[in-house]
């Protein structure tokens, strides 16, 4: 019965009475050493914002922390972190929704056009004035007397400014210049029939009012059904076959299906067949015959010989010139 009991763990140690322990009982415990070089001031309405994610927190930080004139393009940022191009350029449309980032497109005087990003540590804050640079001053000629510093210039308060006096010029805001969009490719025009008829028309709406029974996302408006029937009347022309057509137009279409009618209308005008030849077309041209020279007989030696003509042949023509010429 004398032996203690050393299951239970012993008791905590009383704090001594008039002191207050900081120490938290749970959670984080910060150990925290002072920066002298390398940091970056950051405030808790960015480190403890409820609506960033911490992609963006992440993000911000690190903009934040960089030199001023650094490169913080999607694609600098995609290169530097393992995050993808889409979630990156999704945490910086939160950046600037929130108002820690202001980006704009900015046209130099060399004409070239630059994204220009402005991070703001403290949203809302006024930013301060920008300092003009110093103009560096000409060194003046040695002077053999001692050189004495001149005296600072009074400045003028602004009571004693005269109102006529010019001030400096107040630096232009930034002109937003639109991003480059690509030109618009013209439309192909819908392929119409030579020579249009009543009975052509009424089967080639027919034809576009029942691809819903084969394709129920394609159920056309009847107004775009009477824009695309001399599209399909072309078809008709071209002795194409009323189920070829239906299934060159609802055939593996694609998941979903956002405008019918412009699927339709580029389907019949990429995919118009050729008419079909005739008769004349598909036969072979006759072959010419090669023209074979008759044979004569020579009216002096009665040797044989091919000229069109009867006549002498090469040699009696050679004698017989050569009888005729005078000696």
């Amino acid at each position: 019965m004398d032996t203690p009991q050393v299951i239970a763990p012993p008791c905590a140690q009383p704090g001594s009475p008039g002191t207050q322990d900081v120490t938290p009982t749970s959670g984080v415990i910060h150990v925290n050493t002072r920066h002298v070089s390398g940091f970056v001031i950051i405030g808790n309405h960015l480190a403890q914002h409820h609506k960033l994610s911490l992609i963006a927190i992440g993000l911000a930080v690190h903009i934040q922390s960089l030199p001023a004139g650094a490169k913080v393009g999607i694609k600098v940022l995609t290169d530097r972190f393992p995050e993808s191009e889409a979630r990156i350029t999704a945490a910086l449309h939160e950046l600037e929704a929130e108002g820690y980032l202001h980006r704009s497109r900015v046209r130099l005087p060399s004409g070239r056009v630059v994204t220009r990003t402005t991070s703001y540590n403290r949203p809302g804050a006024d930013a301060p004035p920008v300092a003009a640079p110093a103009r560096k001053r000409t060194p003046e000629p040695a002077l053999k007397t001692k050189w004495a510093p001149p005296a600072p210039e009074p400045v003028p308060s602004p009571a004693h400014i005269p109102p006529n006096t010019p001030t400096a010029p107040v630096p232009a805001a930034p002109v937003r210049v639109p991003a480059p969009t690509a030109p618009r490719r013209q439309t192909t025009p819908l392929p119409q029939p030579h020579k249009p008829t009543e009975e052509l028309h009424r089967a080639s709406t027919a034809l576009l009012a029942d691809l819903r029974r084969y394709a129920p996302q394609l159920t056309l408006p009847a107004a775009d059904i009477e824009a695309l029937a001399p599209g399909v009347a072309a078809w008709l022309e071209r002795d194409a076959h009323p189920e070829s057509i239906r299934h060159a137009l609802a055939a593996d279409l694609p998941h979903p299906v956002k405008h019918p009618a412009k699927l339709v209308r580029h389907r019949i005008t990429t995919l118009l067949p050729p008419p079909l030849p005739g008769a004349a077309d598909l036969t072979a041209p006759p072959r010419r015959k090669a023209l074979v020279i008759p044979l004569q007989n020579c009216e002096t030696c009665d040797r044989a010989f091919r000229a069109t003509d009867p006549g002498h042949c090469g040699d009696c023509r050679t004698d017989l010139r050569q009888a005729a010429c005078p000696a």
